[in-house]
C-alpha cells in the first residue's frame, strides 16, 4: 500500500480520481434535460430515450470486469489512458450519429471507455489507504463526485436551450480530452511493479467473489445504485414529457435531490467512528425506504407530483450517500492485493445492475410515477436483504490476506 503522506498528496490524488469519475457521471446524466428535443430530432418516443442510459451503463459495468484484473497486471495508469481514448472516440461518434440506433451504439462505446473510471476510482484509493483513512477517502470521493451529476443536468439544460443537444456532447468531448491530458501529466502510478498480480483472472475473481460478506455488500451497492439510475432515467421523462416543463426547469428540479447524497456522504464519514459501520448502514437503509415509499404511494393513485417525486428522491439520495462509502469500504477493505479485481466487481456489477434496471424501466408505463416507485421500493427491500446476508456471514467469512 502506498501511503499518501501529506494532505496535499491526498488532495491531488482525490482531485484526479474525482475528475476521472466525473467524466462517466456527467455522460450518464447530461442529456436528461434534452430528452424532449432529442426525441423530436431522432423521431422516437421520449420513453425510448431511457434506453440511452441503459446502453451506456451496461458496457460501463461490463468493461470494468476487464479493466480491474488488467490493472492488477499492468498498473492503473495504462488502463486509464486506454479507457479515456475509447470514451473520446465514442463521444465523437455520438456527435455524428445519423440515427437513434447509431446514437445508442455511440453511447455503448462511451460506456466501454468510462468503465475505466468506475473501476479505478475504487481501486486507486485502496492502493493508497487503509482502515479509517480509506473510509474518509471514499467519503470525500463520494462528496466530490456528486458535484458532476449536480452540474451536468444544469449545464445540459442551458446548452440545449441556448444551442441544441449536440452542445452537451461537444462539452463532454472537450472535458474528456482535458481530463485525459491531466491524467497523463499528473497521475502517478499507485501500483508498484512488485505488487502486481499475474495469476489467472478466474483465480482472482474466485478469491474475491468467494467472500460471503463481499457478496452481500455488492448486492447492497447494486440495488442502491439501480434505484438512483432508474430515477435519473425516468425523472427526465416525467418532468419534461408528462408535466411538460421546459428543459431549464427540468434541469434544476433534476439536481435538487443530489445535495441529499452530499449530506449523506458527510454523515457517513462523521458518524462511522461514533456509531460503527452497522448503525450507519441501518440509517442509510431507513432513508432509502422512506424515500422510495414517498414516490411509490402517490404513484398508486396514478399521480405525478413534483413534491413527492423530488422530495422522495432527496431522501433516497441521503440514504445512498450514507451507504456508498460505508459499503464500498467494507467490501474492498479485505483485498489489498486484489484491489483492481474487487473494484471491478463492485463497479461492474453495480453499473450492470443499474443498466438492466433502467432498461426494464424503459419498458414500463411512463404516464405516472408508479413504475418508478415500484422499482425504487424493490431496490430498498433488496438492500435490506443484502445487509441481513452480511450480518449472517460475519462470523463465517474471515478472509486470509495473501
Amino acid at each position: 500500500m502506498i501511503k499518501q503522506s501529506s494532505t496535499a498528496g491526498m488532495a491531488k490524488l482525490l482531485f484526479l480520481v474525482i475528475i476521472l469519475a466525473a467524466v462517466g457521471q456527467m455522460t450518464q446524466t447530461m442529456y436528461v434535460p434534452s430528452i424532449p428535443v432529442m426525441s423530436e430530432y431522432f423521431a422516437v418516443k421520449s420513453s425510448y430515450l431511457q434506453a440511452v442510459m441503459a446502453a451506456y451503463l451496461i458496457p460501463y459495468g461490463l468493461s470494468q470486469f476487464v479493466y480491474g484484473p488488467v490493472s492488477d497486471r499492468i498498473g492503473r495508469r495504462p488502463v486509464i489512458m486506454i479507457g479515456m481514448v475509447i470514451f473520446l472516440l465514442g463521444t465523437v461518434a455520438a456527435l455524428l450519429a445519423p440515427s437513434f440506433e447509431w446514437f445508442l451504439v455511440a453511447s455503448f462505446v462511451q460506456g466501454l471507455g468510462t468503465g475505466c473510471s468506475g473501476a479505478m476510482c475504487r481501486t486507486v484509493t485502496r492502493d493508497c489507504y487503509d482502515g479509517a483513512e480509506l473510509h474518509r477517502a471514499n467519503s470525500l470521493v463520494s462528496m466530490g463526485v456528486i458535484f458532476s451529476p449536480l452540474l451536468a443536468p444544469v449545464m445540459g439544460g442551458y446548452l440545449s436551450a441556448t444551442f441544441n443537444w449536440h452542445a452537451s456532447y461537444l462539452f463532454l468531448l472537450v472535458f474528456g480530452a482535458l481530463v485525459t491530458v491531466a491524467m497523463m501529466l499528473m497521475f502517478t502510478e499507485t501500483l508498484p511493479v512488485e505488487r502486481r498480480r499475474y495469476e489467472r483472472v478466474w483465480v482472482s475473481y474466485a478469491y474475491v467473489l468467494g467472500n460471503r460478506r463481499f457478496q452481500g455488500y455488492v448486492l447492497c451497492l447494486i440495488a442502491t445504485f439501480a434505484g438512483i439510475a432508474v430515477f435519473e432515467a425516468a425523472a427526465g421523462v416525467l418532468l419534461g414529457s408528462v408535466l411538460a416543463l421546459d428543459p431549464t426547469t427540468v434541469s434544476w428540479l433534476f439536481i435538487l435531490p443530489l445535495p441529499g447524497y452530499l449530506a449523506g456522504s458527510w454523515l457517513s464519514s462523521a458518524l462511522v467512528k461514533q456509531w460503527g459501520n452497522g448503525r450507519v448502514l441501518f440509517l442509510g437503509v431507513l432513508a432509502l425506504t422512506v424515500g422510495a415509499l414517498t414516490i411509490f404511494i402517490p404513484g398508486l393513485a396514478g399521480e405525478v407530483t413534483v413534491s413527492s417525486l423530488i422530495g422522495g428522491a432527496f431522501i433516497y439520495f441521503i440514504g445512498a450517500g450514507i451507504l456508498f462509502p460505508a459499503a464500498t469500504t467494507a467490501a474492498i477493505q479485505p483485498f489489498p492485493h486484489h484491489a483492481g479485481t474487487a473494484g471491478a466487481v463492485l463497479g461492474g456489477l453495480q453499473n450492470l445492475g443499474a443498466g438492466l434496471a433502467t432498461l426494464a424501466a424503459s419498458l414500463m408505463r411512463a404516464e405516472d410515477q408508479y413504475s418508478l416507485g415500484v422499482v425504487m421500493t424493490v431496490m430498498a427491500i433488496l438492500v435490506v436483504l443484502s445487509l441481513l446476508w452480511v450480518r449472517r456471514s460475519q462470523r463465517q467469512d474471515t478472509p486470509v490476506l495473501v
